[in-house]
This record gives structure tokens, sequence and C-alpha cells, in this order.
């Protein structure tokens, strides 16, 4: 199994580098089924990569992150809460990172997520603080 960094995404998904977005591709084209790691650590900094510096839209995010969910090359580091998250980020307002917070504390068993993000406060087992 080989982890991918998240610059070797960004570079695939908005392809501004043309010569490191056909060498990410070439990865992704050599490599067998769960072959290739992405940690939820990466996930989120692709996210917030995509949203702040790149202005993708919220569809396109969801898209990207169901890309990577449905491709049987990627071993997700937590794919179950990862689709959870998902499925929380395509009908709120808060941004994919805090989706998966919330997803992850629930997995944990945690009974609430509490913050000052007044866009998480519609998430579920989330209290404003």
């Amino acid at each position: 199994m080989i982890a991918l960094d998240t610059n070797v995404l960004v570079r695939l998904v908005t392809r501004d580098n043309e010569k490191q977005a056909q060498r990410a591709k070439a990865v992704f084209d050599q490599a067998e089924h769960g072959g290739l790691f992405v940690s939820d650590t990466v996930l989120v900094e692709l996210c917030w990569t995509l949203s702040r510096s790149y202005e993708l839209k919220r569809a396109d995010i969801a898209r990207t992150v169901r890309a990577l969910l449905d491709n049987s090359c990627i071993a997700l580091e937590s794919a179950i809460v990862v689709r959870n998250a998902l499925n929380v980020f395509e009908m709120s307002a808060a941004d994919f990172p805090d989706c998966l917070i919330v997803a992850k504390a629930s997995q944990a068993g945690c009974s609430q997520t509490l913050t000052f993000d007044q866009r998480m406060k519609s998430l579920p087992g989330v209290k404003l603080l």
C-alpha cells in the first residue's frame, strides 16, 4: 500500500500543474485494488484546499469525495465515517471537515461535539458553546 499526500490529490483534481497531474494519474493507473491509502487528515486538507484556494463549489467537493469513496484503488482511513460525513455535508451548510469531525466523534461514542462555529449548529450532536 502507498499513502498519498494532499498535493497529489489536488494536482489530480485541479490539473493546475499538468506535469504533476499526469504523474499522479499514472500512480492511479498502476495501483491495485486498495493500494492507495488516503488518511482522514489528507481528506480534510484536500477539501479545505479545494474550497478555500480553488473556490470549488460544495457540489464539486462532494463529487470529489464520492469519487475517492467509489475508487477501488483507494483505501480511505475511515471509509464508513467519511460516507456518513459526506451524506451530512450534502444536506447541511457545514464544511466537509466539520462534518467529518462530528461523524468521527459520533463513531467514538461521544454524546456531543462542542463548538463556537455557527455553521455546525445544525449538525447532529453539535452544541454551541
